[in-house]
């Protein structure tokens, strides 16, 4: 039955069929690792780690039961068991103690359970209607989502995935791109997995945007659009991937704003047309801007052309930052600090890759791509290396010629040497010129893009499991909003509100007493000492606004009491 196991009569039960789930039961404990790690429990809750769950999800009949698997994988994200696997070394009858249980599944268990939660399309059901319901309750931090795709590389050899640009890295490696839609402040709403990139734009509007225009709540009604022509619905904010005139245009007529940088933002404006602003930025913080602005017309094409807010920053360097908006009823301060604000998602992207494992595979499993799915032709793309290698190749030669002289003596044989090297370098040029064009002409005679069915066979490639990794990315985005909201009640009490992060994970981590009372109903988890007084005064703060939630732990009557150890509670 394994290390830990103690409830033998259950678990034979269990396995006979005889009880349909175990019962949550909880034994007076001392000194329990990762105890402090309850402490996020009324938060997980809140943020709606068991909503819904009955509604997409069922476990065969077994000893585990479905809430207290979820419980497990929010708790192992908040104390930074990034994959499952870490549960190998892990003791589990000390995680038992924490669920009410005697043990925690072992890692295959786990596997397999995770395995039949992700059958179908229930994790991408489930992840959209806790998206619904953030935005629901969150209405004006929905009203301005930011959107970034991030590359997840896979250093496996089950599948050779296609090759991606990795900015952090600056290296093309193989791996799969997760768009993800963000609030001003970091909040994650939502994801969407591509193993296949069409790149941002496709995703927006094939995507996402359908999506979000039935999502984002409290938009304006057909009349107040109707009647105001400048009005729209809500922003997306993303970085020069998607800069596109057409998607500006496309998105104005669906009456949603945009806000991204400037591609091709030409020459620098005049200092006189900057003038200093005083904006206050998403976390409250106000700073000084130099900011200027223009209207100007985008598009080269009749049918395609929109005039568009250009806005400016001048910076301490004297450079300039160019935002291009359709947002055409905020002030430009409103503009810069949602533009400049962009940052938060990226820093969302950081801290979860350094603290909750975002890149770690949920299992190691692939799934077969459809064949009607989009690809890059593999003739096509090899084509088009030979053209960029020629062109490259062209381009340095017509520079070598253009920059030859004839310059100090004019003896004979310097004349001859300058026309032997002029002729050489003419006939490569000439030769360069006539190879890129019929490279060229033989890369447009073939199409960009096949389905997969007619991709040959050696060049094939399967996708990475995507509802197992949908899954887990929603409990860790649950368990981020869960850590967010207890951060700011720690703030009240903390004068460095950049710690409260780093003294969370030292109660996650932090040892603790589970105290159940039967008679009174309650489950006492009382936290050992921290490192300091301030850190102490800080959680016991914490403390009481976690007690008025009064919050009964998943499948008991018990009622969650948080407190801290002390010299009258030995």
């Amino acid at each position: 039955m394994g290390m830990g196991a103690t409830n033998t009569l259950d678990r034979v039960a269990a396995s006979l069929g005889l009880v349909p789930e175990v019962s949550i039961e909880f034994q007076r404990s001392v000194d329990v690792a990762n105890g402090g790690a309850l402490f996020a429990l009324p938060a997980l809750l809140a943020c709606g780690l068991l909503r819904h769950t009955g509604k997409y999800f069922s476990l065969p009949q077994g000893y585990y039961r479905l809430d207290s698997i979820f419980i497990l994988l929010a708790l192992m994200a908040l104390t930074r068991l990034k994959h499952i696997e870490c549960l190998r070394y892990c003791a589990p009858g000390e995680w038992g103690k924490l669920l009410g249980l005697d043990r925690i599944p072992e890692v295959r268990t786990l596997r397999e359970k995770l395995k039949h939660l992700s059958n179908e399309e229930r994790p991408t059901n489930w992840s959209a209607e806790l998206c619904r319901d953030w935005m629901e309750a969150a209405p004006d931090e929905a009203n301005m989502l930011y959107v970034d795709g991030h590359v997840r590389v896979y250093y496996g050899s089950k599948t050779k995935l296609p090759r991606h640009y990795v900015s952090r890295q600056r290296l093309c490696l193989r791996a799969t791109v997760d768009y993800w839609v963000n609030a001003m402040d970091g909040q994650p709403f939502c994801t969407i997995g591509k193993a296949i990139d069409p790149g941002l734009i496709k995703v927006l509007e094939e995507d996402l945007v359908p999506r979000l225009e039935k999502d984002v709540p409290k938009q304006p009604t057909a009349g107040e659009l109707e009647a105001n022509p400048h009005l729209h619905r809500f922003t997306l904010i993303f970085d020069r991937e998607g800069y596109s005139p057409g998607l500006l245009l496309r998105m104005k007529e669906r009456r949603i704003a945009c806000l991204t940088y400037h591609k091709f933002p030409g020459k620098e404006w005049a200092d006189e047309e900057f003038r200093s602003c005083s904006v206050t930025l998403g976390t409250g913080e106000v700073i000084d801007m130099d900011l200027a602005e223009r209207g100007t017309y985008l598009g080269s094409k009749p049918g395609e052309r929109i005039w568009v807010r250009e806005i400016r920053k001048r910076n301490d360097s004297g450079g300039q930052t160019s935002i291009l908006s359709t947002d055409y009823c905020n002030d430009l301060t409103s503009i810069a600090v949602g533009m400049f604000s962009r940052w938060s998602q990226e820093n969302f992207f950081r801290y979860m890759r350094i603290h909750f494992g975002l890149d770690c595979l949920a299992d190691y499993s692939v799934e077969p791509i459809p064949d009607t799915t989009p690809v890059t032709n593999p003739s096509y793309r090899e084509l088009d290396g030979r053209v960029r290698k020629t062109v490259s190749l062209l381009s340095r030669r017509l520079a070598e010629f253009g920059a030859l002289s004839l310059s100090g003596e004019i003896a004979p044989s310097n004349v001859e040497r300058y026309e032997r090297k002029k002729g050489t370098l003419r006939e490569q040029i000439a030769h360069l010129q006539t190879e890129t064009e019929r490279l060229k002409g033989e890369r447009k005679a073939i199409d960009q893009h096949i389905p997969v069915s007619e991709v040959p066979d050696n060049e094939r490639f399967s996708r990475l499991s995507t509802q197992s990794k949908h899954l887990i990315d929603t409990i860790k985005m649950i368990a981020y909003r869960a850590e967010t909201s207890m951060a700011h009640v720690l703030r009240e009490r903390m004068s460095r509100h950049d710690d409260a992060r780093t003294l969370l994970r030292e109660v996650y981590g932090t040892e603790a007493d589970l105290i159940p009372n039967d008679t009174d109903k309650t489950l006492t988890v009382r936290l050992h000492h921290l490192a300091n007084h301030s850190s102490d005064a800080a959680v016991r703060h914490l403390c009481s606004e976690l007690n008025s939630t009064e919050t009964l732990f998943p499948g008991t009557e018990l009622r969650l009491v948080f407190e801290f150890v002390s010299s009258q509670n030995p």
